[in-house]
């Protein structure tokens, strides 16, 4: 691999993952994004109690995300082999703890409303 692109990064993604469910998460993710979107510029503000709520719900999803990646992959903890691997899995739960805070806050301001303060 000469250069890194964002081609081969999906490329490789496409491989990990296969493409069908490397371009649902995309899909899902994009979904998330723009309601995400919606409920910011709907309620003008962010609500600290939600916010809260989303903040306690991270572990679950950083748990969550490395499960998934290892499910999904075949592969196992014992197969992380060098520091660039935890690197990795850290990086994993990182955007699966942020990406779920998102979600159970536009979960939350849907179902309750903008009124809840």
């Amino acid at each position: 691999m000469k250069d890194l692109s964002f081609a081969t990064l999906i490329a490789v993604w496409e491989e990990m993952f296969g493409q069908g469910v490397f371009w649902a998460l995309t899909a899902i993710a994009a979904l998330i994004t723009g309601l995400y979107l919606h409920v910011l510029i709907r309620d003008r503000a962010m609500s600290l109690r939600k916010f809260l709520w989303a903040q306690l719900s991270m572990p679950v999803g950083a748990l969550g995300a490395i499960w998934f990646v290892l499910a999904v992959t075949s592969s196992r903890l014992s197969d992380m082999g060098g520091p660039i691997d935890w690197l990795v899995l850290a990086g994993i739960a990182l955007v699966g703890a942020v990406g779920f805070a998102i979600l159970v806050y536009v979960v939350q301001s849907l179902v309750r409303g903008p009124q809840d303060e």
